[in-house]
């Protein structure tokens, strides 16, 4: 391990678990390996050992954290007098969980007055550890040179500037509006808001610029952060749940209060609100239906005085409760709830993977990035691409290739929605194929509106335009103008003579179109890469931990030695293009010179060709799954080989060994898989999971603009 980070709240306040998850995630990107450490747990009631910190972690970040020991624990032996002993099992627990890491991440306690001796703890810890400082502050209401000198006497406590201990600082919830004392709710109520802080990100840079104190991170507040779902608000109150809808998923921005006139609070009515109303106002709960009707995400209706809605008020609103507005009942009057809502604690649940996500990559992208990288550069380890990484890294390039993307599937509800997702985060330029009022309308079924960033082609219009370049393409075939006119009918044909056309940089289909039917054009129209001998695929298996290639799960039925010597290498180049490391083992039923038989003869001349072809590639075969993956496998298998147990590459010998194997993993493991990515196309045709969920649509897309930037 080479570097040991500590963070160190200098109060209470300061978003500790997000900052730590925000350095995990910025880290994973690097291709960094790292551990998490939370040395004495934060006191909660009713639990000795469990910590959030860990529960998150645990649960979003897929690390294996080890048990933090408790305040009680801590307590006692520090008032025995044995803090030494106390040291020596944070050490050996720390040493247990950290000794593979590249960088471990230890999480220090918060000072409050439960902990009094919080600072002086965190110290000896630090020192135990011989970790590097980093020191976490949240503005409050200090002016700038305020929170200067707050953090240059915290930073004395732990050593001054010479003790070199203390390596930068972070500045959390930047322009945070100001709170009431211990009133946890008051994030999302808009009531108990004082006015804003005025100091910004650019004002606190300057005024540190000629400190020895480096911030290395400058947080800004962020509200949707911290917006809690309606479920939680439904879980605090106990309420009882009237309609269920989308209580899970939405979010809640704000609370109103229906107290007055229905005139004077229409306004309020907007997406992510939570309207507070007595049961008996049936024209509020009418008009919250109404709104909800047309199109209004309201985050929730809350009826107080346990008043339930009457029969025939709920008759008439049913078809509002059909688009998902969660609806509970609490038996407290609006002023009793006013006030319970003030004890809601606005901390992250560890079960609200969503928010967590949020948090992590918004922390993330807010650290300089100069010391995140150098935090891995002493490292000697191989780097292992996490999965986060993997898709920060994707939608990165993609955004930077700046590529237009044709949709033939433009109608399709997911596809509608990747669509915007990436028009609005610059991934791609896409371009739907289908009725614009269709598509429209499929948009607004899900509370989505379509911006100009969506390019629309109506296929009725565009089809002609390809007849004569199509007949031109397949004129060795006996392509006629009918059967040319008859094909274009296909969306995925018409949007692959747009690509052959140079119109579009690149192609997804299939999210209801089989394998077959979104490849089979391509192979026809847009023919193989200069140089390419086949047309192989790959899939990005997402694993826990890391990123794995396996190829070929969709194209070849039955490769020769030839053709296999190809599929690896072509994999290994899309493995190093997307930045993984390539390690590439052809897969067999047997290890080294273990085995004979025809099918292992194959892979093992494969190896050989490929390794003659590619001598700069790491290529070794025949390899076993388990001795390519596993490395105390390996280490009795096949100990001299240079792959066996780090493989990142996996070669499978026929299409029916890869696509078992890769459906195997993915179902088994319940994990993420892009592809099948097209290797050896002249120009980028990429194929979806007819499940595939929006994500996996918006991911095949940036993979798409990535090979088309490449390929140029």
């Amino acid at each position: 391990m080479s570097r040991t980070i500590m963070l160190v709240p200098i109060s209470a306040g300061v978003g500790i678990t997000s900052v730590s998850l925000g350095i995990l995630r910025a880290l994973e990107r690097n291709g960094v390996s790292v551990s998490f450490y939370k040395p004495i747990a934060e006191a909660v009631k009713n639990e000795k050992n469990r910590d959030r910190s860990n529960e998150i972690l645990r649960t979003a970040a897929n690390l294996k954290v080890p048990d933090s020991f408790s305040m009680q624990h801590a307590e006692s032996l520090i008032g025995r007098g044995d803090l030494s002993d106390l040291l020596e099992e944070v050490l050996a627990r720390f040493n247990d969980s950290a000794n593979q890491a590249d960088v471990a991440i230890i999480e220090g306690l918060v000072p409050n007055s439960e902990n009094q001796f919080a600072n002086q703890l965190n110290l000896q810890i630090a020192k135990t550890l011989d970790a590097e400082i980093v020191l976490v502050v949240c503005p409050n209401l200090d002016s700038p040179q305020q929170l200067k000198n707050r953090l240059e006497m915290a930073m004395g406590r732990f050593g001054g500037s010479r003790s070199g201990r203390v390596v930068g600082c972070i500045v959390n919830k930047v322009g945070a509006p100001s709170q009431v004392p211990d009133t946890p709710g008051a994030d999302i109520t808009g009531v108990f808001e004082g006015p804003k802080v005025h100091q910004g990100s650019l004002e606190i840079l300057s005024l540190f610029g000629k400190s020895p104190l480096p911030i290395i991170g400058c947080i800004p507040w962020n509200a949707d952060l911290v917006a809690p779902r309606a479920k939680d608000l439904a879980d605090h109150f106990q309420a009882e749940i009237v309609n269920y809808g989308e209580l899970d998923t939405r979010r809640l921005r704000s609370v109103t209060f229906c107290s007055r006139s229905l005139g004077n609070m229409i306004y309020r009515f907007e997406p992510g609100s939570m309207l507070v109303s007595s049961g008996d106002r049936p024209d509020v709960i009418v008009a919250a239906c109404l709104a909800a009707m047309n199109g209004i995400k309201i985050g929730c209706l809350l009826l107080t005085g346990g008043y339930n809605i009457e029969p025939m008020v709920r008759k008439l609103c049913a078809p509002a409760m059909e688009t998902g507005l969660p609806v509970i009942l609490v038996d407290t009057n609006t002023w009793q709830t006013a006030l319970q809502l003030q004890s809601f604690n606005m901390e992250t649940p560890t079960d609200d993977l969503e928010r967590i996500e949020k948090v992590q990559d918004f922390i993330a992208g807010h650290l300089d990035n100069h010391w995140v990288e150098s935090l891995g550069r002493d490292s000697n380890r191989p780097k292992r691409l996490s999965p986060p990484a993997f898709r920060f890294y994707l939608t990165e390039r993609a955004r930077r290739a700046n590529k237009r993307i044709v949709l033939p599937e433009g109608d399709e509800p997911r596809t509608v929605k990747a669509a915007l997702t990436c028009a609005e985060r610059g991934i791609a330029r896409p371009v739907l194929l289908g009725d614009p009022k269709e598509i429209h309308r499929v948009a607004e079924q899900q509370g989505l509106t379509l911006s100009d960033k969506v390019e629309i082609i109506d296929p009725k219009t565009a089809r002609n335009k390809y007849v004569e370049p199509m007949v031109k393409l397949r004129k060795s075939k006996g392509l006629t103008d009918i059967v040319a006119k008859e094909q274009l009918q296909d969306n995925v044909v018409l949007g692959t003579m747009m690509l052959a056309e140079g119109e579009v940089d690149g192609l997804v289909s299939g999210a209801v179109h089989t394998t077959a039917n979104t490849i089979r054009p391509a192979l026809q129209l847009i023919k193989t890469a200069p140089g390419a001998s086949l047309v192989s695929s790959v899939f990005f298996m997402l694993l826990p931990d890391q990123v794995l290639v396996y190829g070929d799960c969709a194209i070849n039925p039955d490769p020769n030695a030839e053709e296999l010597a190809d599929i690896a290498i072509q994999s290994a180049d899309s493995a190093s293009a997307f930045g993984i490391e390539p390690r590439v083992a052809m897969i067999s039923y047997s290890t080294g010179t273990s085995g004979s038989g025809s099918d292992v003869d194959k892979v093992r001349e494969a190896t050989k060709l490929a390794q003659k072809k590619r001598p700069d590639l790491v290529i070794d075969g025949p390899l076993q799954y388990d001795a390519a993956i596993m490395e105390n496998v390996a280490r009795k298998k096949a100990p001299e080989s240079p792959v066996a147990g780090r493989a990142t590459v996996f070669i499978f010998p026929d299409l029916n060994t890869g696509n078992t194997t890769y459906k195997a993993v993915q179902r088994s493991a319940d994990l993420i898989s892009i592809g099948p990515m097209l290797q050896g196309m002249r120009k980028p045709v990429n194929d979806l999971s007819r499940g595939a969920l929006v994500d996996d649509i918006i991911y095949t897309i940036a993979l798409t603009a990535i090979q088309a930037s490449q390929l140029e």
